[in-house]
């Protein structure tokens, strides 16, 4: 590889970096030519991009974007290195316990995983980088958390509502304090 290509090389690396917020390392050495075709379309059809760079590239391309950033994933960077890039940071971590099960080995392993601007180290951090929850996600969990309460106040209301046409004789101050004990449950 000429000095030219390697600069060209890190270039295309920097700018993948500087595209995606959550990227992947993982060794993909003992798989087949076969196998890495097939990882590699599963990555296609998951809008994940997958490139093999030399470690060194890599890390020079890192270096220059900003190192203290990209620091804990310095230590990654060894043996044969596949990178896999996303803009849904659980989605590689899918991809890759898919592949393990379909192929039925340990391979490939993750070496490392830049989330956000967090760092995991290890092949272990699969499990947990697997039941990540997207930022929409955990917006919508809150936003159920939110509406929980009203919907209870109203469904009381409604109830109360229909009481009083069958002519009970409980108050609407009662059913909102009954409503809002049962939301503190």
């Amino acid at each position: 590889m000429t000095k030219q290509e390697k600069n060209q090389a890190i270039e295309v690396l920097k700018e993948k970096f500087g595209q995606y917020n959550n990227f992947y390392i993982t060794n993909t050495e003992s798989l087949t030519v076969a196998q890495i075709g097939k990882l590699r379309k599963v990555c296609f059809n998951k809008n994940v991009e997958m490139k093999v760079a030399k470690n060194t590239l890599i890390r020079k391309a890192l270096e220059q974007l900003d190192e203290t950033r990209y620091q804990g994933a310095f230590e990654a960077l060894n043996g044969v290195t596949a990178l896999m890039f996303s803009d849904n940071a659980k989605e590689p971590a899918m991809i890759l316990t898919g592949f393990r099960k379909d192929i039925n080995a340990p391979k490939p392993v993750l070496k490392a995983a830049f989330i956000n601007g967090d760092v995991f180290i290890g092949d272990d951090k699969l499990i947990i980088l697997k039941d990540l929850k997207s930022k929409n996600d955990l917006i919508g969990e809150v936003i159920g958390l939110l509406q929980s309460p009203a919907k209870r106040v109203i469904a009381a209301l409604l109830n109360h509502h229909e009481k009083q046409a069958s002519g009970s004789a409980e108050t609407t101050a009662e059913v909102v304090a009954e409503a809002a004990s049962e939301t503190a449950e």
